[in-house]
C-alpha cells in the first residue's frame, strides 16, 4: 500500500495544525458558526443530531494493521468504544467532542490518515474493490490509479469548491463490485493490446434522482487518465448549476446538455490539457505502481491446507462461513475473507475498539497485515492462508464477526438514519434490527440466495437503497416516519447490469415493513425458476405481482 513520503507528511501536520488553529478560535468566540463551517466540513466534521461526527478517510478502503489499531484508539479514547464503516469504505466516529478534533486529527497524522475532503463540495474519498490487487476476476489492480488520482484531487485548487459534493470509483475486475456506473465518475480500467486503458462513465449517482452514468469515453491512455479527468472536472466546474443545491450535481448537468454533447465539451477541453503538467510519465506511473506490488506469497505458502475437507464436513458453521464469506484469490493456497459485521442486535457497520484491534491481529497473523472496508460495511482480509481459515473462523466467531451472511438477507447495508443524521427523514437502524431479527434463520437466508436488502434515512442515499435488489427509503408523513420500497436495483456487482429500483406503490409505517418485506419474499419463493436469484426473477417477472402481494389487503 501506499507510503507517505516527507511532502506528504508535512502537508498533513500542517493542515492539522491549521484546523487546530481554526478550532481554538471558533471556540473561543473570534470565528462565527458560518465562518468555521466550510472548515470543519473540509476536514471530516459534521453537527449531527446528538453530537458531532467525524469521518477519516480510508483511501479505496485499504489500510494496514497500525492504522487500524489507532482507529481502536480513537474509538476508545475519543468517542464511545465503537466506530462505524461507511458505504465509501470509511470511518466514521459518531460521538466526538469538537474540542478533542485537532488531538483526533493528530493521532490519524501519526499513521499517515486524516480526514481531508470527507465532506464538503469537493472531490470526495476515491473508492474501489475491495478485493482489488487479489480477486480471481481482475484485469488491473485499481488501486495505484485510485492513488494517483487522490494526489492529483487532494488540495487541488480549480476543484476545491465544486458546485456540489464529487465522488469516482475505479473497476479493474470483470464484477463491478466499486459500482462505477453509480457515481458521478466511473473508470473501469482494463488490458487493450496489453496495455492499460481507461473507460468512463459520467453522470452516475443515486440520491433525489437517481441514474446510471451513461460511458462518454473508452480506451483512454493511461498518460492520459488525469488529463481527460481533468477535463471532465471542467466542464462540470464551469456549467454546473449553483443556484439549486438539488439539481447541482454532475447527473443533472449530462442529463441536461445530454451525454454526446457533455461528450463533446470535455473533447474539447482535454485538447487544452494533453500534454500539460497532469499528464503522467512513464516515471510517475511506476513509482506510485511500486507500492501496489503483490506481496510474497511463498513467506506463507507452507500452510496445510490438507485438513479444510474434513474441517467443513466436521463443522457445519465452518461450512457455512466458507460459503458465503471466502472468496477465490489469484494465487493458489490463499483466499479473501470478508469478516461481516452484521451480527443480529448490532447497527450494521458498527465495530468496537476490541474487534478493530482483533481484526488488526489477524492481518498480521494470517496476512500481510493489510485490512480492507467494503462498501457493504464489512472488513476484509484480502490474503489468508488456505491452511489457516479454521483458525481463523473459530477467532472471528469468538468476536462476533464469523456470521455466515455475506452476500444474504441479513447482510444489509444501513445509513445511521434519523438516530444519528440531522437531515435523516425516519429512523433506520431500528428497521434493520426488526428485518434482522424476523428472518435471522440461516437455511430460510441460505435458500433465498443472493439478496441485497439496502436502508437509507433520506433521500441522499447514504444507504444506497436505489441499487438494492430490496430497497428501504425513510419518508416523512405529516411528521410520522413511513417507509417507501423498492424493488429490481442492482450496483452492478455478479457480472449483472446496474439497475435503479422502482417504487412498488405508498410507503408503509415501521411496523409494517416486516410483513411487507416477508410477501415480497414470498413473491419471490412462488415465483422463481428453480435457484434463480432474487434479481434474475424480478426482471424476468417485473414488479407487477409483487405489487399485487403488498397491497392485496388494500385492493
Amino acid at each position: 500500500m501506499y507510503r507517505y513520503n516527507d511532502l506528504d507528511k508535512q502537508f498533513v501536520a500542517e493542515r492539522v495544525a491549521h484546523y487546530r488553529d481554526q478550532t481554538n478560535r471558533f471556540l473561543a468566540g473570534d470565528l462565527s458558526e458560518a465562518e468555521f463551517l466550510q472548515v470543519r466540513l473540509r476536514n471530516g466534521l459534521y453537527i449531527q443530531r446528538l453530537a458531532p461526527m467525524l469521518r477519516v478517510a480510508v483511501p479505496y478502503g485499504t489500510l494496514d494493521s497500525t492504522q487500524l489499531r489507532m482507529l481502536a484508539h480513537i474509538a476508545r479514547h475519543y468517542d464511545r468504544g465503537y466506530g462505524h464503516l461507511s458505504t465509501r469504505q470509511n470511518m466514521q466516529y459518531n460521538w466526538p467532542k469538537l474540542e478533542e478534533v485537532p488531538d483526533i486529527l493528530e493521532d490519524l497524522a501519526s499513521v499517515e490518515m486524516h480526514a481531508i475532503q470527507t465532506s464538503g463540495n469537493c472531490i470526495r474519498n476515491v473508492t474501489t474493490d475491495e478485493f482489488a490487487g487479489v480477486a480471481a476476476d481482475e484485469f488491473v489492480d485499481p488501486r495505484p490509479y485510485c492513488e494517483l488520482i487522490r494526489q492529483w484531487s487532494t488540495a487541488h485548487p480549480e476543484f476545491d469548491w465544486l458546485p456540489r459534493k464529487f465522488k469516482i470509483a475505479v473497476n479493474g475486475a470483470g464484477s463491478d463490485r466499486a459500482a462505477v456506473d453509480v457515481h458521478d465518475i466511473g473508470i473501469t480500467v482494463r488490458l487493450e493490446n496489453d496495455a492499460k486503458v481507461f473507460d468512463f462513465n459520467v453522470g452516475g449517482g443515486l440520491g433525489r434522482t437517481p441514474v446510471v452514468g451513461p460511458r462518454i469515453k473508452s480506451g483512454v491512455a493511461i498518460e492520459d487518465m488525469l488529463t481527460y479527468l481533468e477535463a471532465i472536472m471542467r466542464v462540470y466546474n464551469r456549467f454546473g448549476r449553483r443556484d439549486n443545491k438539488y439539481k447541482a450535481r454532475i447527473k443533472i448537468l449530462v442529463r441536461a446538455m445530454g451525454a454526446e454533447e457533455f461528450a463533446t465539451a470535455v473533447e474539447a477541453e482535454w485538447q487544452h490539457l494533453r500534454g500539460s503538467a497532469s499528464t503522467l510519465t512513464d516515471e510517475e506511473i511506476a513509482r506510485v505502481e511500486a507500492f501496489f506490488k503483490p506481496h510474497n506469497y511463498a513467506e506463507r505458502s507452507d500452510s496445510d491446507a490438507g485438513d479444510l475437507a474434513a474441517q467443513r464436513l466436521q463443522h457445519p458453521g465452518f461450512d457455512r462461513w466458507m460459503r458465503h464469506c471466502v472468496s477465490e484469490h489469484k494465487v493458489d493456497g490463499f483466499a479473501a475473507v470478508t469478516l461481516s459485521v452484521k451480527k443480529t442486535g448490532i447497527p450494521p457497520g458498527d465495530v468496537t475498539d476490541t474487534q478493530m484491534e482483533a481484526v488488526a491481529d489477524w492481518a498480521d497473523a494470517y496476512g500481510f497485515g493489510e485490512i480492507r472496508i467494503s462498501h457493504q460495511q464489512n472488513f476484509v482480509l484480502p490474503d489468508v492462508a488456505l491452511g489457516s481459515l479454521f483458525e481463523l473462523w473459530q477467532k472471528a466467531t469468538e468476536q462476533g464477526l464469523g456470521e455466515a451472511n455475506v452476500g444474504l438477507l441479513t447482510d444489509m447495508i444501513c445509513c445511521p438514519g434519523g438516530d444519528y443524521c440531522s437531515l435523516a427523514n425516519a429512523k433506520s437502524i431500528p428497521v434493520a434490527e426488526a428485518i434482522a431479527r424476523r428472518f435471522d434463520d440461516y437455511d430460510y437466508q441460505h435458500d433465498l440466495g443472493e439478496l441485497d436488502i439496502n436502508i437509507s434515512g433520506c433521500m441522499n442515499a447514504c444507504g444506497h437503497h436505489h441499487v438494492g435488489n430490496i430497497g428501504i427509503l425513510g419518508v416523512d408523513k405529516k411528521g410520522a416516519e413511513f417507509y417507501q420500497i423498492s424493488l429490481g436495483g442492482h450496483s452492478g456487482h455478479s457480472g449483472e447490469a446496474a439497475s435503479i429500483g422502482a417504487i412498488v406503490g405508498p410507503s408503509v409505517s415501521r411496523a409494517e415493513v416486516c410483513d411487507v418485506l416477508a410477501r415480497i419474499l414470498e413473491t419471490f419463493v412462488a415465483s422463481r425458476i428453480d435457484d434463480e436469484s432474487f434479481i434474475h426473477c424480478y426482471r424476468r417477472i417485473g414488479i407487477e405481482p409483487f405489487k399485487e402481494a403488498v397491497y392485496a389487503d388494500a385492493a
